[in-house]
């Protein structure tokens, strides 16, 4: 777990208290206080105390048997509304308006949030026969075509501590609900980097997911298709994919031109 900042002296508490947060989102397994303390080069009395203050507010929550430390729902909430309202966000949704423009059915990008998968943004194909949703929807992790790619990406103690112990909840007679076979399908998943469901979550729906990939090299969100059968197939989806990789890779550097235009470089930061 590295610090992405150089944590601020002890006059900048607000900066502190950020730099922690930075650190606890970035981390891939929820920190303890001394990995906390040693990275970002804090006492550990003043790690704890900011903890605290975090907690309090929501930000931060703490586990309470093996004590470590993971956002908390008011930062989640902080963060999705961030990049629902991003200036980027018109860079992203030209993106996905040329790719419906050129494949002709719905888009999505997507994000995982604790338990969900939440739509960041959504252009509509200009078919009649369409679903409806609308941005910041919510749907399913086990049964969808986003949801499974994104689960496919978290680390084994974080992936059974989203599913629990089973059975998964039914939405169609296509739904994955057993723990043993979802991990299967997760497995296929990894190998293929392509995200699928065909009726799983609604009746008659085919979709398609591709990840995005942050500049630090995780697959931190989706670009998925959807359509209804049988109009679209899993066979016409995969002719999709060269188009959906290339706006994912697109909105990929939505992002890392975010983080630049946020970030100075060191030797400025030292010079300061």
């Amino acid at each position: 777990m590295q610090p992405r900042w150089e944590v601020p002296g002890p006059d900048s508490s607000t900066l502190r208290a950020f730099a922690l947060l930075e650190l606890i989102a970035d981390a891939e397994a929820p920190p303890t206080l001394e990995e906390l303390a040693r990275a970002s080069g804090l006492p550990k009395p003043t790690v704890y105390r900011i903890l605290g203050l975090l907690m309090r507010g929501g930000l931060v929550r703490r586990e309470a048997v093996e004590k470590r430390y993971s956002v908390g729902p008011r930062m989640s909430t902080l963060s999705l509304t961030v990049q629902m309202r991003s200036p980027l966000r018109a860079r992203r949704h030209a993106i996905l308006t040329r790719l419906v423009e050129e494949i002709g059915e719905t888009c999505n990008f997507t994000m995982l949030d604790g338990n969900e998968v939440v739509y960041l943004d959504r252009v509509e194909t200009l078919e009649n026969v369409r679903l409806h949703m609308d941005v910041g929807s919510r749907v399913p992790l086990h049964c969808t075509a986003s949801g499974k790619l994104l689960l496919a990406q978290l680390p084994p103690a974080q992936l059974r501590k989203v599913l629990g112990t089973g059975p998964l909840k039914r939405y169609t007679d296509r739904t994955i609900t057993s723990i043993e076979a979802l991990e299967r399908e997760l497995s296929k998943i990894r190998a293929s980097g392509i995200g699928s469901d065909t009726g799983e979550y609604l009746v008659g729906s085919v979709c398609l997911a591709v990840p995005v990939v942050d500049p630090r090299g995780r697959r931190c969100a989706a670009v998925a298709v959807h359509g209804p059968a049988p109009r679209m197939t899993l066979k016409k989806g995969y002719e999709f994919l060269p188009a959906m990789r290339r706006a994912a890779a697109a909105i990929a550097a939505t992002l890392d031109a975010a983080g630049e235009t946020a970030r100075e470089p060191a030797a400025t930061r030292r010079a300061a």
